[in-house]
């Protein structure tokens, strides 16, 4: 067996979807014998935190300055005593990315950079001068030194490729857990209640809250029959003056029918999503967000973006396509909230699930392309070939 080192700038709930992803799939590869390591920033994680992680237990690095640098002293003396046969850095535009490609050339061990939807155009754009520099400083080293660039799906990988030219891309996707017992059964409850249309994640302006939030209110100034069973819920977690701008947003509606509420992790998110009858996601960028499968594996129809990148879920009817532009967005939720097969939606999504990103699955992808970093031979399917231009 071999040696894998994690690096990320989070262990904790904080880190977002990557706190499960990450987790999860480094849990998994632990469970097929692999002998993992994992270098994170120390935010304080809460004991529940803690606990999520094991049997593994990350090794937690002070950082020196606002945490978002990932500028740590401790993580780097870590790393330059570290000799692990492949190590795998998940998230970039962080300064511990010099620490990676430090250890590369050290060491000669592969690396695997995983840049989470990081490279995609939007988030290219999003404070780019930013960027520009933290390429310049450490990052496009970083990039070109590392065996392979894990993508989580083509629309990424393609991303990638356009972005750092000729390179060896990786794509496989995060994975979720399939709920022991299976979803709850809306179909008893059909009627009892209002309906719960859900959004839960990350507050931030490339989820399209303020878009959804625009959208409903208008849909409810329409008069629409289709909002009176339904309740909007949006559950999530961000930066404080964000998180204001939505609550202003909301109470400008004068709606009953919409709710902000706070964080939801472990059995209080499962409560959650057990509660709602849909999901929806109106992104303009995501790698492949976690939410979006937890969602299926509960069994929820799940209203989303192209940009969430899963076309997966369009093609096994386990999705509705929704735009990013709120008049469009009305036209589309008009549709949606009085679809008789919402049902059917949510459990094609349970079986899409099931077949394609349980974690057992993922882990074993991630473990042939690890092995074949280290010894060569023939490429494993997650390989990615850039098809050649029309």
């Amino acid at each position: 067996m071999y040696s894998l080192g994690i690096i990320l700038g989070s262990s904790s709930h904080k880190a977002g979807g990557l706190f499960t992803s990450v987790r999860r799939s480094a849990q998994a590869l632990a469970d097929l014998g692999v002998d993992i390591t994992v270098y994170a920033l120390d935010d304080a994680p809460n004991a529940a935190d803690v606990a999520a992680w094991k049997p593994l237990e990350p090794r937690l690095f002070p950082s020196l300055g606002p945490q978002k640098l990932g500028i740590s002293p401790h993580m780097r003396a870590a790393l330059a005593k570290a000799n692990h046969d492949v190590l795998h850095q998940h998230g970039i535009w962080q300064y511990f990315s010099k620490y990676t490609s430090e250890y590369t050339r050290r060491t000669g061990s592969p690396t695997m950079i995983s840049p989470r939807g990081m490279l995609d155009s939007w988030a290219l754009g999003n404070s780019g001068y930013r960027k520009r520099i933290a390429g310049r400083l450490f990052e496009d080293n970083n990039l070109a030194a590392a065996r392979c660039i894990h993508a989580l799906n083509t629309s990424e990988a393609q991303a990638i490729s356009s972005h750092l030219g000729k390179t060896t891309i990786a794509v496989i996707p995060n994975g979720t857990d399939v709920l022991i017992g299976g979803p709850a059964d809306r179909t008893a409850i059909a009627g009892k209640r209002r309906k719960n249309l859900l959004f839960l994640g990350r507050l931030h302006p490339k989820k399209g809250l303020s878009e959804l939030i625009e959208a409903w209110a208008k849909l409810n100034r329409d008069g629409a029959d289709q909002t009176a069973d339904w309740h909007l819920t949006i559950a999530g977690w961000g930066e404080q003056d964000f998180v204001d701008h939505l609550g202003r947003c909301i109470a400008q509606t004068n709606l009953s029918n919409i709710t902000l509420r706070g964080p939801a992790f472990a059995d209080e998110k499962a409560a959650l999503f057990s509660a709602s009858d849909g999901f929806i996601l109106p992104s303009h960028s995501e790698g492949l967000p976690m939410a979006v499968l937890e969602a299926w594996s509960a069994g929820l129809p799940v209203l989303m973006t192209r940009h969430c990148n899963i076309p997966e879920g369009f093609s096994a009817q386990a999705a509705i396509e929704i735009p990013t532009d709120p008049a469009q967005m009305v036209t589309a939720l008009r549709q949606a909230l009085v679809r008789t097969d919402l049902h059917q939606i949510g459990a094609n999504g349970l079986d899409l699930v099931k077949n394609r990103f349980a974690w057992e699955k993922i882990a074993k992808e991630h473990d042939a392309v690890y092995r074949w970093m280290l010894s060569g031979g023939p490429a494993p399917q997650s390989i990615w070939s850039d098809p050649p231009a029309a």
